[in-house]
């Protein structure tokens, strides 16, 4: 069984895992593995936000944003989904990824000039970026056979890893855990460039997508799942969403992933940021919401045992204060990161 941690990113720890070194986990999972050579990875949400039925100008900056990813220096893979906001508000999320710093750096200038330089017509755009370096991310997969998110971008997919199914296991994950708490540091602050509103966060923030994928089901146990497990899942993800900043989550996202042609497909992932990992370890372990939700989720598995084909993963980072960007250009207040920032609209 492997260390989550790749070796070459172990070292002598300070602070100590939450289980025996000879902990057996009761299931297999997985982790995304880079090649040595990789020091950074990149993700970049694209977002388009408006009201009503979907305007011209929405459909022309998704297509024009997709033509971007297809140029020199463009993302190694980018997915798309859609949720509607707690302003009832459509938002379409473009997130692309890149595990080479500098050919992010090199194509960035140009799309955030597209996507947050210009106003259109009745729609709001907005950025958000994490650049973290692999010491500060971790990935957890239930299937090693499907990457999603970051980790279509890695060389593939560890063996069987030690470090999961117990609480704690996201932070012993993560390698720069074994000599620093991550702790936060700092506060919100907006800042005004033209029309655009630009969000220093702070240190250590954090940033967890996590997904389900459905479409490998029967009839039978995609009934149990979407009865007894999502409607759990999405009243957990509606708290975060409108009552999160009481807990330290700044913001929430439910996505429907949408498949090539626009339609809904059989996958969601929530999306949130996070003051910090341990706020949101607090809620995974002991708020209400999540504790129904891991109690249906493993009524839900244990119905089914190996036979389940359900596929589950996350991916989570905790970024350093200067491997953050976030933008927005006519979005509304309760958007992303602004949530965050008490003199929005002031």
């Amino acid at each position: 069984m492997e260390s989550a941690i790749p070796a070459h990113l172990e070292t002598p720890r300070t602070r100590h895992k939450r289980v025996p070194d000879d902990y057996q986990p009761p299931y297999p999972s997985f982790v995304a593995r880079y090649k040595p050579a990789v020091s950074r990875v990149v993700m970049a949400y694209f977002g388009v936000q408006y009201g009503g039925a979907a305007p011209a100008a929405a459909m022309d900056a998704l297509k024009e944003i997709a033509g971007l990813f297809a140029v020199d220096g463009g993302p190694s893979h980018w997915d798309r989904a859609r949720y509607v906001d707690q302003c009832a508000c459509e938002n379409v999320v473009t997130v692309a990824y890149w595990d080479d710093l500098a050919r992010f750096n090199a194509w960035f200038a140009r799309a955030r000039e597209m996507w947050t330089g210009r106003k259109r017509e009745g729609v709001g755009t907005f950025i958000e970026v994490l650049r973290p370096s692999v010491a500060r991310h971790e990935t957890l997969f239930s299937s090693p056979d499907r990457p999603e998110g970051i980790a279509v971008a890695a060389e593939g997919m560890s063996g069987e890893v030690q470090e999961h199914a117990y609480w704690g296991g996201m932070r012993d994950r993560l390698p720069l855990s074994q000599t620093d708490a991550m702790a936060p540091g700092g506060a919100p602050e907006l800042i005004h460039d033209g029309a655009r509103l630009r969000v220093v966060a702070h240190d250590n923030l954090c940033l967890i997508r996590s997904g389900q994928d459905w479409s490998d089901t029967a009839a039978s146990e995609r009934k149990l799942y979407l009865d007894d497990v999502e409607p759990v899942l999405r009243e957990g993800m509606d708290f975060l969403r409108d009552d999160g900043l009481t807990i330290g989550c700044y913001a929430n996202r439910y996505m429907q992933v949408l498949a090539a042609d626009g339609s809904v497909s059989e996958k969601s992932y929530g999306q949130s940021w996070w003051k910090s990992l341990a706020a949101l370890e607090r809620w995974a372990e002991s708020h209400p919401t999540h504790v129904k939700i891991f109690g249906a989720a493993m009524k839900y598995l244990s119905t089914l045992g190996p036979s389940a084909k359900l596929r589950l993963y996350h991916e989570v980072t905790v970024a350093a204060a200067d491997e953050q960007f976030f933008e927005y250009l006519n979005c509304h207040p309760k958007t992303g990161m602004l949530t965050a920032v008490e003199t929005v609209g002031a």
